[in-house]
């Protein structure tokens, strides 16, 4: 029996509607906010793999570009590949669910978000995230829920929760976050230059209305879900952990504390694999599915063993893997103009992390084209994040970009988007690409770093430099420890991995994902200083190898020049089936076609802008003036001079520039009477003439008697 559950959020209203779509899924519903309309729902396979390495959960936001009302693009013209955007929402999605699962079970679960409705003003993302938690509670799914997000801005100093596409492009802050009525466990935002203690403050804020939504969720849960089911996982007894410990702690403790990253993990694996080959030995008899099922039991006591130590030898013991300090740097190294052909290049080193960022400049026309259900339909700045297998010493797949290299890049974007000049300012699509070299944490933070050194080594004039740093969180017991820059290690056996990106002014992205149910004020706040130190750190080094950006771009990088013509006269730039403006490129550039290396680049905008783009700055010059001698326009009454092109019975044909003519009646050619125009004029003569205005017809009329001295009569005698 269908059913329906209705809040009033922040003055919009949240629906739920449950019982009538999907009803074979184990939770299903369907949440309408504004005329957002998502469903979501949550399965679960009957039967667990038990000897699965991880939880099998897989969180889907599928974009329908039916719920904006477009057709998709191409030839097939039906969605294919998830759009970055949708990627990136359903990681925003998963991670602040996936620590809430029940340890130990090992079901596959599907959560699957279908957009079918989109109120640009009312997040489909937040729908989705509200709609996921609620029909995995639901379901018979173990699931230590609900969870709930919201979307936070800040115009004029006043927080807003889930602002608008308007307030959205006046808000300094564009802040999204998740949790538990308890704590917050996941953020992903982008700043202007945003101070610590004004975003902490946007955080608190946030999880006040994230409160409320899960105060809806449990009404909604009290009513319909239903009980956990029943689920296998591995029985392990005291003493089979008590036998491993004996055989393990001391070897593994004391491969923990080698500081060389590959060493280390060359000796915690010898140490796993000469437990689990005794194991092997000693009961070699049994079936193969036994021997797995025994096996998998001993690596997963070795991994508790190896998780309990490391916190031991952090929060009891203050040391750290490395044996840094907890708020020490990694060594840092620098450098730029690594490759002499790219229009900007540099190198970040931070101990066993190093980015390689690349800054590519070419023309607006080749911006991004988006095809999704949001507003923007193109993207002029893009940094793109690969991380190769090499980087950390190992052979794997290689192909397209998976949702981690489409995470790292999309969060390296809104750390740089925020001090990108405007399109006004500097007219061109711009391309950072990030190819980590090695890695041994917080690669996205470097790849920040070096797209930065990047642009201004490519001469972008961004407005401040940017560096990020990785902070860590290791609890023990009752206690903690914050970590600054965290390396592999820390990230995979840590609680927290909270990213914080800016300037010296400010923060300008932050993300952060926990393993545990969440953290607290406190523990944020602290975080967030120690980061700032650290980033102030990074931005010295950064600094004494390029201080600010350079004042031209490289001379393998297009120049531009730009300037304004009437709207109404682009049509005559571009000429019937862009007959002109190809004529103007292969003259100009004096190429064969439009498509060779060396033809000129005219982006013409709607609103009369023009942009021109080539290495040469005379072709780029000559470009400039071929177009404006098409819209400049004749002003009657006006003096010119001019190059007769044709002679007439009637008179004479002058050039006023290219693509500009106009006639000099015969009577018009003398204060005296002439008899025949080519007995005072000929072709290629310079000619003084006055413009006369155009007539019925829109033919110029000029006259060099007009610019002669009046004589007392104007007939001959």
């Amino acid at each position: 029996m269908k059913k329906i559950y209705e809040m009033d959020f922040r003055g919009r209203r949240l629906v739920v509607e449950y019982g009538e779509l999907a009803k074979q899924a184990n939770g299903s519903l369907l949440i309408r906010y504004g005329d957002t309309v998502i469903l979501s729902t949550a399965v679960v396979s009957k039967q667990a793999n038990l000897l699965s390495d991880f939880f099998p959960l897989m969180v889907l936001y599928q974009e329908k570009l039916y719920s904006v009302g477009k057709i998709p693009g191409g030839f097939i013209k039906r969605e294919g590949r998830p759009s970055e955007n949708a990627t990136l929402a359903a990681r925003m999605i998963d991670r602040p669910l996936r620590p809430l699962f029940k340890e130990g079970f090992k079901n596959e679960v599907q959560i699957v978000n279908t957009v079918l409705s989109v109120d640009q003003d009312n997040s489909p993302e937040m729908a989705a995230l509200f709609g996921s938690s609620l029909a995995t509670s639901i379901s018979e799914i173990p699931f230590d829920g609900p969870v709930a997000g919201v979307k936070v801005g800040r115009i004029d100093g006043k927080f807003i929760i889930n602002p608008t596409v308007e307030q959205i492009e006046k808000s300094d802050i564009d802040l999204t976050l998740a949790g538990t009525k308890d704590a917050i466990n996941m953020v992903e935002s982008s700043a202007a230059e945003v101070e610590e203690e004004d975003m902490l403050e946007a955080l608190m804020f946030g999880h006040e209305a994230i409160k409320e939504l899960i105060a809806f969720e449990e009404t909604i849960i009290s009513e319909i879900g239903k009980p956990d089911m029943e689920y296998e996982t591995l029985e392990i007894t005291e003493d089979f952990v008590k036998e491993i410990e004996e055989m393990a702690t001391v070897p593994l403790d004391k491969a923990l504390r080698i500081k060389d990253k590959l060493e280390k993990y060359a000796a915690i694996d010898q140490v796993k694999e000469d437990v689990v080959a005794k194991y092997e030995t000693e009961n070699e008899a049994l079936k193969p599915e036994l021997l797995k099922e025994l096996i998998t039991k001993v690596k997963l006591v070795l991994e508790k063993i190896e998780y309990r130590l490391f916190r031991n030898i952090v929060v009891k013991e203050h040391t750290r893997a490395d044996g840094r300090a907890m708020d020490e740097i990694r060594p840092l190294s620098t450098d730029i103009d690594i490759l002499p052909r790219t229009h900007g290049s540099a190198l970040f080193t931070r101990g066993q992390t190093q980015s390689l960022s690349i800054t590519t400049l070419g023309a607006l026309g080749e911006h991004q084209i988006l095809d999704g259900v949001g507003l923007e339909d193109e993207k002029r700045f893009m940094l793109h994040y690969n991380f190769p297998q090499f980087s950390v010493g190992e052979t794997g797949r290689y192909g397209a970009p998976g949702r981690r290299e489409i995470g790292h890049g999309a969060l390296g974007e809104k750390a740089l988007l925020r001090v990108i000049p405007s399109e006004e300012e500097f007219p061109y699509t711009i391309r950072v690409v990030s190819e980590i070299l090695e890695s041994n944490g917080s690669s996205s933070q470097a790849s920040i770093c070096a797209g930065c050194m990047s642009l201004m080594a490519a001469g972008v004039p961004i407005k401040a430099p940017v560096a990020g740093i990785a902070m860590g969180l290791i609890t023990h017991d009752d206690e903690y420890q914050i970590l600054t820059d965290i390396q592999g290690m820390e990230d995979h056996l840590g609680d927290m991995d909270f990213k914080v990106a800016g300037t010296r002014n400010g923060i300008c992205a932050l993300q952060m994902d926990i393993k545990i149910k969440g953290i607290t004020k406190d523990i944020l706040r602290e975080a967030l200083h120690q980061a700032k130190k650290a980033r102030m750190q990074i931005l010295d080094v950064m600094e004494n190898t390029i201080a600010e950006p350079r004042n031209e771009v490289s001379k393998y990088a297009p120049k531009t020049m730009s300037f304004m013509i009437d709207p109404n006269k682009i049509k005559d730039v571009i000429g019937k089936g862009g007959e002109m403006i190809t004529k103007i490129i292969l003259e100009a550039s004096n190429v064969h076609t439009v498509t060779d290396a060396g033809a000129v680049k005219v982006d013409l905008e709607d609103d009369g802008r023009v942009v021109i783009y080539h290495t040469d700055k005379d072709i780029i010059e000559k470009t400039a003036i071929m177009i404006q001698n098409i819209v400049r326009e004749v002003e009657n009454g006006k003096i010119y001079t001019g190059k007769v092109v044709k002679v007439e019975d009637f008179g004479c044909f002058v050039e006023l520039w290219q693509g500009c003519e106009g006639l000099v009646h015969v009577s018009q050619l003398s204060n005296k009477r002439i008899e025949k125009p080519s007995d005072v004029v000929k072709v290629g003569d310079e000619l003084l003439v006055k413009s006369l205005g155009y007539d019925k017809r829109g033919r110029l009329n000029l006259s060099h008697k007009e610019t002669l001295p009046k004589e007392d009569s104007g007939k001959e005698k």
